[in-house]
């Protein structure tokens, strides 16, 4: 059976009789929200669990103490009671006011001596009066001492058995799924499960099963067993055993998303990730996931387990904001694509970006807007006209089967045809473009003619990408307005378009301009986009429009060739401009 069900399983039938009818109707189903577990998530992360001193007195271990000296006091972890236990708590300690308006209150379920034991009646002055609850298996979690013990008998006091130990010898802080985090968040008074039902969705987990785990335990969608896991294969996290995730993820990523958010069961979509990282898969679901309905991402800035982590509260932002529906136009449809709900601000997907790890910490880029509106209300206060989701032109559903590449054979350049979608219309991992950047800078070539054959790093990245990957791309991040680079850099660049490799063209930083589009040059410039977005919008733009028609001699192209190119160019333009 998997825990909490209420959070878990279907939709609230509810039975009305109305106007003297014998018959029942159904109320409206209760919504439901599909949340979707990212990759080096803190906002799925807990602090190490640590035995607690009453574990150490128990088993004779030494205690924690302060610098001082003194006797630390226990951090409860939730956990699961195996049995139903009677517990006396003593009145009006929940609140240092409430002895003041005692007579306020109905008399207490009985008395405790100072020998601890229980009456009905005070049987002395000093006899505590005390509420007797029994507490339940069924209840949920509860927040009690941890007593947990390494295998030697020894206490747990970090996340390791040892400095240094591998990662098999090592306990897991990030969660598989984000179920146990609604629990919790419905334990400490969120009332998650009165706004809606969810599914859990493990798209690029952070935590994983090592020893695999039954169908019959799973708090996931899913159907079997789930095999044995392995690190940076099927779950990725950061920390003393960092594993990142891989670009072939970005198409499972897309996959799971799309497949949830088309099964017409969702009332929205909550995606859960790195602060660092969400930034990116949030608008690269931005553009890939053909859906009217919401999508909102959270971070958190601090692990659970601390003073007031911030990831519950965005979590239940992203709720509400759900729920609210300020997201929808006249016609129903979301006309805000995916955001990042963050401290109680809605960010546009595009140009959300981490500035600092600090709740409040991040910012909109590019100067014109990225606030779309606040979780006070909630209220929006502006609505892109970037297209996204639905209305993106790079959405999966619209994207062709297969595309034309380029690839070196033999030493010879030669196109070759790749297949971008299965026969089930899902994206190919090995298919998703290779993209990668490049950083100029004026103030670097030694004389005005730098020749380009010096700029070996661009050279060997360009023959790189021709030796293995037939969809690829680079993006190449100058100064505004024109994101210049030195004369060396911009020759040694301009050979990647001519052997078919488009070529993205941003500003540095965070600029407030737009780069000046130049038909005549062999580049696509990229807006006001930073080089990290430019490289996933470039990405999905490859597997629409497949690699520039290249030049026989890269070397000495021909007028037909550079028009040719630069037609297939303005195709990744017109993209550039309107995502």
């Amino acid at each position: 059976m998997k825990p909490w069900p209420q959070i878990s399983k279907g939709s609230a039938l509810f039975l009305i009789l109305a106007c003297g009818l014998a018959s029942a109707l159904h109320a409206q189903d209760k919504p439901r929200i599909a949340v979707f577990s990212g990759p080096t998530a803190t906002i799925q992360n807990n602090e190490p669990l640590i035995t607690s001193n009453k574990a150490r007195e128990q088993y004779g271990l030494p205690t924690l103490k302060d610098p001082w000296g003194h006797v630390l006091v226990d951090t409860p972890r939730p956990q699961r009671l195996a049995a139903p236990v009677t517990v006396y708590i003593e009145m009006f300690t929940a609140h240092p006011l409430e002895s003041d308006v005692k007579e306020l209150y109905a008399p207490p379920d009985g008395y405790v001596d100072a020998q601890g034991r229980f009456s009905k009646q005070r049987t002395h002055a000093d006899d505590k009066p005390v509420y007797a609850v029994v507490l339940k298996p069924e209840d949920g979690l509860y927040a009690l001492p941890y007593m947990g013990r390494q295998a030697d008998g020894s206490a747990w006091d970090g996340v390791a058995t040892h400095p240094g130990a591998p990662f098999s010898q090592s306990r897991q802080t990030f969660v598989p799924n984000a179920s146990r985090i609604f629990e919790e968040i419905e334990r400490n008074g969120g009332g998650v499960a009165a706004k809606a039902d969810y599914d859990f969705y493990r798209a690029a987990p952070a935590g994983g099963y090592t020893k695999g785990l039954p169908a019959a335990l799973r708090t996931d969608v899913g159907t079997g067993d789930i095999p044995p896991e392995k690190l940076g294969v099927d779950f990725f996290s950061y920390g003393p055993y960092q594993a990142s995730q891989t670009r072939p993820i970005m198409a499972k990523v897309v996959n799971v998303v799309q497949a949830a958010m088309a099964s017409g069961k969702y009332a929205g979509g909550i995606w859960l990730e790195g602060s660092p990282t969400i930034e990116d898969t949030i608008y690269w679901l931005n553009l890939m996931i053909d859906t009217p309905l919401p999508i909102a991402g959270n971070a958190a800035q601090r692990d659970r387990g601390k003073v007031s982590p911030d990831g519950d509260n965005n979590i239940l932002n992203s709720i509400d904001y759900i729920l609210s529906k300020v997201w929808a136009g006249e016609d129903g449809r979301n006309r805000l694509g995916t955001v990042l709900i963050q401290d109680e601000v809605i960010f546009s997907s595009r140009e959300v970006q981490k500035g600092d790890a600090r709740p409040g910490g991040y910012e909109a880029t590019g100067g014109f807007g990225g606030i779309l509106g606040t979780m006070t209300g909630p209220q929006i206060t502006f609505v892109p006209t970037r297209k996204n989701t639905y209305r993106s032109e790079v959405r999966v559903t619209a994207l062709p089967t297969e595309v034309e590449g380029v690839i070196r054979e033999n030493g010879a350049l030669k196109t070759v045809m790749v297949r971008i979608k299965n026969d089930r219309g899902e994206l190919i991992g090995s298919a998703i473009p290779k993209v990668s950047i490049v950083k100029g800078d004026l103030w670097y070539d030694d004389a005005a003619d730098g020749p380009p054959a010096d700029e070996k790093g661009i050279k060997g990245n360009i023959e790189m990408l021709l030796e293995k990957y037939p969809l690829a791309g680079i993006v190449g991040e100058g100064l505004a307005p024109y994101s210049s680079m030195s004369a060396s850099m911009e020759k040694a660049l301009e050979q990647a378009p001519l052997c078919g490799i488009p070529v993205v063209k941003t500003a540095r930083g965070n600029a407030h301009g737009f780069v000046t589009v130049n038909p005549r040059n062999l580049y696509i410039e990229g807006n006001n986009l930073t080089a990290t977005k430019a490289r996933l919008l470039l990405t999905a733009a490859i597997m629409k429009y497949g690699a520039l028609p290249r030049a026989a001699d890269p070397d000495q192209p021909t007028a037909a060739e550079l028009d040719a190119i630069r037609k297939k160019i303005g195709l990744y333009q017109a993209i550039f401009q309107t995502h």
